[in-house]
């Protein structure tokens, strides 16, 4: 372990190296008043760090990156800095708008940050040179290695991905979130190996991606369950689709089911059954809504089975 007074953040080279496996996206949480719970924060990190992340997300989209004051992202991302002392790469989200989306990058550069995720504008269905500006110069800001989130409205072709390798020197990863295979293989095809490619669209799609090649994700499962995240990182890279299909049946497509019940789901659930399992999920803030009775009753069927697999991996 390499002291983080001592530290210094990865080139962007060996944080594109680094980028295979799992990559958790912990949750923000909230207390009842709906401020910022660090202690919480890093209480989950400590449990999700006691199994081999490739990195770690701080203020991420399950991070609730949008809801967060530039003091509170700051707060956040040193928060997962000093927890993970040097152990894995941490990436801080950011995004908005230029002026701000750089103000983000270089307080996460300063806060010891080892890389940056870039996401959409705010402006949705912006122009292409536009968009290029957008990212190049959150590219600027800092000498730290750059990813890209393609989601929601904005999913580029493939000449558009193969110009922004070319106009950003520090562009190094390309998460997907949209779950568009199709798309998705041609842009590889067409960038090559330039970039390290990222499962983003959520944990249920691991077979998909993993079926093309592509060796890592984001994990919000690796909140209540990093191990059932190392599980499908192993059983996707051997070709293991017995066991992919079991953990899938079994665990994630029952969960992910109730979290695209409604908009925002996918982090509301995942805060509730942290709690119910013992980690600090907290509140959501607007404009995500909590859970309806029927669905904590719902996702409390859930938890028993989740519970076990932070004892029962491996076995």
């Amino acid at each position: 372990m390499i002291p983080r007074d001592i530290y210094m953040p990865l080139s962007p080279d060996r944080l594109r190296d680094a980028l295979t496996g799992v990559i958790g996206f912990p949750v923000t949480p909230f207390r009842p008043d709906l401020s910022v719970d660090l202690d919480g924060l890093k209480d989950n990190l400590r449990a999700m760090l006691a199994s081999p992340m490739a990195a770690i997300v701080a203020a991420g989209g399950t991070g609730e990156l949008y809801s967060l004051a530039p003091s509170e992202h700051l707060a956040v991302v040193k928060a997962v800095v000093d927890e993970t002392r040097g152990k894995v790469p941490v990436i801080a989200g950011t995004g908005y708008n230029v002026a701000i989306g750089t103000e983000l990058a270089r307080q996460a550069a300063a806060a010891g940050a080892d890389g940056i995720l870039a996401f959409p504008p705010y402006y949705p269905g912006a122009e292409e040179d536009g968009l290029v500006q957008y990212y190049a110069a959150i590219g600027a800001a800092t000498p730290l290695g750059l990813l890209i989130y393609s989601r929601d409205w904005f999913h580029p072709g493939a000449a558009m991905v193969k110009r922004l390798t070319t106009t950003i020197p520090t562009l190094v990863g390309w998460k997907d979130g949209q779950g568009d295979i199709r798309r998705l293989q041609i842009i590889r095809q067409h960038v090559g190996s330039r970039l390290r490619w990222i499962g983003g669209a959520g944990d249920d799609m691991v077979p998909a991606y993993y079926a093309t090649g592509i060796r890592a994700f984001t994990s919000s499962v690796s909140n209540v369950s990093p191990q059932m995240a190392l599980q499908l990182h192993e059983a996707g890279s051997q070709g293991d689709s017995a066991t992919l299909e079991r953990l899938m049946t079994d665990y994630v497509v029952p969960l992910y089911a109730l979290r695209g019940r409604r908009k925002g789901h996918e982090v509301t659930v995942m805060k509730e059954l942290m709690t119910m399992i013992g980690l600090t999920g907290g509140a959501v803030r607007p404009p995500l809504v909590p859970l309806r009775p029927e669905e904590v009753e719902e996702l409390r069927a859930l938890a028993p089975a989740w519970q076990n697999t932070r004892t029962l991996a491996g076995r």
